[in-house]
């Protein structure tokens, strides 16, 4: 008996059909944060299919919401048991279900976010990590009753990653200033948001040279210095 429903099981095609997608000004996997909620200033704008909008009502009093996503942007093929995730280093393995890497056996992603307002077409967050065009497979409201466990661990991940002091050079905070204009202080701190917790790659950390991302509209370049310390060398608009 056993024998034959795991048969069956393995044997079970699911159709995924996303009912919405993100809007976000992460264009690029380089510098999206690698969990949610680490940049809680940056807005996203999940995009509700019409069929679905009506399935938004009484949310208007919920602060946090789960996103369940497809990892649409990952290579296909690249899948195995174990996985080299950045928060040990990006070449140590470990088991891919330990981890929240995006090569897993199905591309399924869950993120928390906090809900600014519901709206006819969809709902405004903040602290998303997710793609620019991610599908949103399912929307579920956050418990905190429930979803939250005062005594859970994570011996790989313990503690959050260290937070990294984000400077600015004078050359970078002028052009700031002139291409935001009202907007510099929430500009000049989303940015920072997103590389306060090193956004280079874990496996590509080089102290020596400039790293270069896109965000929403902007260009940013910046450098690691000593002591924990991340200076912006230029800002533009792309």
């Amino acid at each position: 008996m056993c024998g034959r429903l795991r048969s069956r099981l393995w044997s079970i095609v699911i159709t995924l059909s996303p009912i919405a997608v993100v809007e976000s000004p992460f264009a690029g996997k380089f510098a999206v944060p690698r969990q949610s909620g680490l940049a809680p200033s940056i807005e996203s704008f999940v995009r509700v299919d019409a069929a679905w909008t009506d399935g938004l009502t009484g949310l208007e009093g919920v602060s946090h919401v789960w996103l369940l996503f497809l990892f649409h942007a990952v290579p296909p093929g690249r899948v195995s048991t174990r996985v080299r995730p950045p928060r040990l280093g990006g070449n140590a393995r470990t088991g891919v279900f330990s981890t929240r890497s995006t090569h897993r056996p199905n591309p399924l992603g869950l993120s928390l976010v906090q809900l600014v307002s519901v709206e006819a077409d969809g709902l405004r967050v903040t602290g998303g990590d997710l793609l620019d065009g991610t599908p949103i497979v399912d929307i579920k409201p956050y418990l905190p009753w429930s979803d939250s466990a005062p005594d859970a661990h994570n011996a790989l991940a313990p503690e959050p990653p260290e937070q990294l002091v984000v400077e600015w050079s004078v050359k970078a905070q002028a052009a700031l200033e002139a291409a935001c204009g009202d907007d510099v202080a929430s500009v000049r701190q989303q940015l920072s948001e997103v590389l306060a917790f090193d956004a280079r790659p874990a496996y590509h950390a080089d102290a020596s040279r400039h790293y270069a991302v896109e965000i929403a509209q902007w260009h940013v370049q910046w450098r690691h210095l000593a002591n924990g310390v991340v200076e912006v060398v230029a800002f533009s608009e792309r």
